[in-house]
């Protein structure tokens, strides 16, 4: 069982906390960061770490434990800001992000952070592991599932349709994929960088069970990740999301994968999120 099971209303006000951590975060950080990927992908990881996922900062190590995979591991600062936020270690850690020897590096690595179970940053690599880990528990008998969060941009990687025709071969219906289709990826659009759409049609043609949801709202995220039941085929949820998400000036615009907010606007961003 997840060890906060928070209701939607308190889910919609730590998505709220979780975004002003980002702000700050980032705009701290000696060496930027990804405000408009850890943006996108509020809703996805504080309905897992709070309601969803069969973990807890206690059972770090506890072998029955659901696993979670950052995929996108360039969205690394918006993650530890959810890892914070649940206990995982100390919110006074959050300001060492990105410094020297800091336990918050840019992108996540395992022996460094408490909670972070891969290390991942080079696109691609998050899904095949977590195919390997859900092959595993299956051989294993144990009845934990395997949860990875991708963006859409990654899926260019070929690495990820392998890793499916796998999943969908061993019938891993303890893996939950959610792609974080935002549809900007570094300085443009997917669709004019490399058109992945359409993306349900794409994963039903592998295998898939594919569900769809509304991303950066905590109640669809979390209404169809408690629906999906084990019928012998891995689990897709393409989460429509928007890059940005929660903050006017930055929302949809592609120019801010990798910028930060600086000066008046962390005022500006923290003051949206106050009222929003």
């Amino acid at each position: 069982m997840n060890a906060h099971q928070l209701s939607i209303e308190q889910l919609k006000e730590k998505a709220r906390e979780i975004r002003k951590d980002i702000v700050i975060l980032n705009s701290q950080s000696p060496a930027g960061g990804h405000t408009g990927a850890d943006l996108s992908q509020v809703e996805i990881v504080t309905a897992l770490y709070f309601r969803i996922l069969n973990c807890g900062p206690d059972r770090i190590t506890d072998p029955q434990r659901d696993i979670y995979i950052q995929s996108k591991g360039h969205a690394a600062g918006g993650y530890y800001c959810c890892l914070a936020e649940a206990g995982y270690f100390p919110k006074s850690l959050l300001p060492t992000y990105q410094c020297a020897d800091s336990k918050l590096p840019g992108h996540p690595v395992r022996h460094k952070t408490p909670g972070v179970e891969l290390n991942t940053g080079a696109l691609g690599h998050g899904l095949p592991v977590a195919v390997g880990l859900a092959i595993a528990a299956k051989k294993s008998g144990s009845d934990r599932k395997i949860y990875v969060v991708t963006g859409d941009g990654e899926l260019t990687e070929g690495s990820n349709w392998e890793a499916a025709l796998v999943a969908a071969h061993y019938h891993l219906d303890n893996l939950i994929i959610i792609n974080d289709q935002n549809r900007l990826q570094l300085a443009g659009y997917t669709k004019d960088i490399m058109n992945t759409d359409p993306l349900d049609e794409k994963w039903r043609a592998f295998g898939m069970e594919v569900s769809e949801c509304e991303g950066n709202d905590v109640s669809s995220v979390v209404s169809v990740l408690e629906s999906l039941k084990a019928n012998g085929k891995p689990h897709v949820v393409i989460a429509h999301t928007i890059k940005g998400a929660g903050i006017s000036f930055i929302a949809g615009r592609p120019e801010w994968h990798h910028r930060v907010p600086k000066g008046d606007e962390v005022d500006r961003a923290l003051e949206e999120l106050s009222h929003g």
